[in-house]
C-alpha cells in the first residue's frame, strides 16, 4: 500500500471515516432519519382511543427509538469509541439532575418573586401535566440531550477541545429555539449562555447523558408544571395561575423566566461551577491539534 493510501498506519479511508467531524455528520444524519422516520410511523399507526395512553405509547416508542439508534450505531463511530448512555449511574445520575433542575429554576422563581417579577394568582389545574412531563421533560430532555451533548459536543469536543465544543453547541442549543412561540434573540441567546453551559457543564463533569438529561427534564417540568411559568415561550396550565410583571429583562416577558436577566445569572453561574469542577478534575480537553 503506497504512503498516499495510508496515514498514520491506517487506511486513509479509514482515517477520514473515524474524523471527529465525519462521524459527528453521520451520528446527526442517523439521528435525523431516526426522527423523521419516527413521525412517518405515527402517521401510520392508528390512534388509541384513550389520548393520554396514546401519547404514552407515542412517547415511548419515539424515544425509545433514539434510544436504540444511539445504541447501536452512534456508540460505534468515530476513532474513540463511547456510550454516554451507560446503565451504570443511570437512575442516580438521572434523579440528582432532577433535583438540580428543579432546584435552580425554583431559585430563579423565588427570585422573580422577591423582585415583583412573579406573582401567584391561583390554582390551576393537572390537565396538561402528562403533556409537560412528556414532551418537555421526557423527550426534549432525552433527545435533545442526545443530539446536542451526545453527539455535536462530543465530537466538537474531540476535535476542537472543551472551550470550543462548549461554545458552539450552546448557541446552537440556543438558536434552536428560536422558533418557539414568543421567541426573540434574546430569548436564544439567554438560552444559549444559561442552559447550553449548565447542560454541557453537567456533561463534562460525569462524562455521560443522565445528569444533563435530569437537568433538562427537571428545569422544564418545574417551571411549566410546578410554577406555572412558559416552557421556553411554550405556555401551559400548571399547579397555579401565574403571572409575569415588570421589564422584560427582568420577568422575560410572554416568552418566560427564561430570557429573564435572574435566571441567566442563577443557570449561568451554576454552569460555571460545573464546568470549573470538570476542569479541576481533569475533564478538559484540548484540540486535536494541541494534543498532537
Amino acid at each position: 500500500m503506497s504512503e498516499v493510501e495510508t496515514v498514520s498506519g491506517k487506511p486513509l479511508w479509514l482515517k477520514v471515516w473515524q474524523f471527529p467531524l465525519v462521524a459527528m455528520a453521520v451520528a446527526l444524519a442517523l439521528m435525523v432519519a431516526t426522527l423523521a422516520g419516527t413521525q412517518q410511523l405515527f402517521t401510520v399507526l392508528p390512534e388509541i382511543e384513550n389520548a393520554a395512553l396514546d401519547m404514552i405509547v407515542r412517547t415511548v416508542v419515539g424515544v425509545g427509538l433514539v434510544f436504540v439508534v444511539y445504541k447501536l450505531f452512534v456508540t460505534r463511530l468515530g476513532a474513540r469509541k463511547k456510550d454516554d448512555l451507560p446503565a451504570r449511574g443511570s437512575i442516580t445520575d438521572t434523579l440528582l439532575g432532577l433535583l438540580v433542575g428543579a432546584a435552580i429554576f425554583t431559585a430563579v422563581v423565588g427570585v422573580a418573586a422577591i423582585v415583583g417579577a412573579y406573582r401567584i394568582l391561583g390554582w390551576g389545574s393537572t390537565q396538561d401535566l402528562l403533556q409537560i412531563v412528556l414532551l418537555t421533560g421526557v423527550v426534549a430532555g432525552f433527545v435533545e440531550e442526545v443530539i446536542i451533548r451526545g453527539i455535536v459536543f462530543r465530537w466538537l469536543e474531540e476535535f476542537g477541545g472543551s472551550l470550543l465544543a462548549l461554545a458552539i453547541s450552546a448557541a446552537l442549543f440556543g438558536f434552536l429555539h428560536i422558533q418557539n412561540d414568543n421567541a426573540t434573540v434574546w430569548s436564544s441567546v439567554a438560552i444559549a449562555l444559561e442552559a447550553g453551559i449548565l447542560l454541557g457543564g453537567a456533561y463534562m463533569l460525569t462524562r455521560n447523558l443522565w445528569l444533563a438529561i435530569g437537568i433538562h427534564a427537571g428545569w422544564n417540568v418545574t417551571q411549566g408544571f410546578v410554577w406555572g411559568v412558559p416552557v421556553s415561550g411554550n405556555p401551559f396550565m400548571g399547579m397555579v395561575e401565574s403571572g409575569l410583571y415588570g421589564p422584560d429583562w427582568l420577568s422575560g416577558g410572554a416568552f418566560g423566566l427564561e430570557a429573564s436577566v435572574i435566571a441567566l445569572v442563577i443557570a449561568t453561574g451554576a454552569g460555571i461551577w460545573m464546568v470549573w469542577q470538570a476542569r479541576k478534575e481533569g475533564h478538559w480537553i484540548s484540540s486535536m491539534w494541541s494534543r498532537k
